[in-house]
């Protein structure tokens, strides 16, 4: 059940608006945050995330992606990704191309493999922060 405890009161508030009218409108970006944070708080040996910065800002996905390694401790952690930029933290990179693995490395070591799927897409989506 998705139910918040209010502090300065002893009864339940809906933390959705979709589970009643008194529930509150999150932003997708607040959604994400409160479902990174559950999957954290579980404490839970191994940690599957989906995309879980897609919906934040740009400052938000930094402090997610730049303190990830310390927020997910001693856990395993598949962080999916779409968006190369936030992969360069990760200790191992598996990239998959038509449900294969056709890589596997740290950014630093796939980048620089010009011919090779992970340089490819990074460097589609690279072009794009550059001037």
């Amino acid at each position: 059940m998705r139910y918040s405890v209010s502090l300065s009161s002893p009864k339940l508030t809906l933390a959705y608006k979709g589970f009643g009218k008194e529930g509150v409108e999150i932003s997708g970006g607040e959604a994400q945050k409160i479902a990174l944070a559950r999957a954290l708080y579980k404490d839970a040996p191994f940690i599957v995330l989906d995309d879980p910065t897609a919906a934040l800002d740009p400052v938000s996905e930094y402090e997610v992606c730049s303190r990830f390694n310390s927020i997910a401790g001693d856990r395993t952690a598949i962080y999916i990704r779409h968006r190369l930029a936030s992969c360069r933290f990760c200790d191992k990179i598996a990239v998959f191309h038509e449900g294969q693995i056709v890589q596997t490395g740290r950014h630093e070591d796939l980048v620089a493999i010009e011919t090779g799927k992970y340089h490819e897409l990074w460097t589609a989506q690279v072009q794009y922060y550059t001037a």
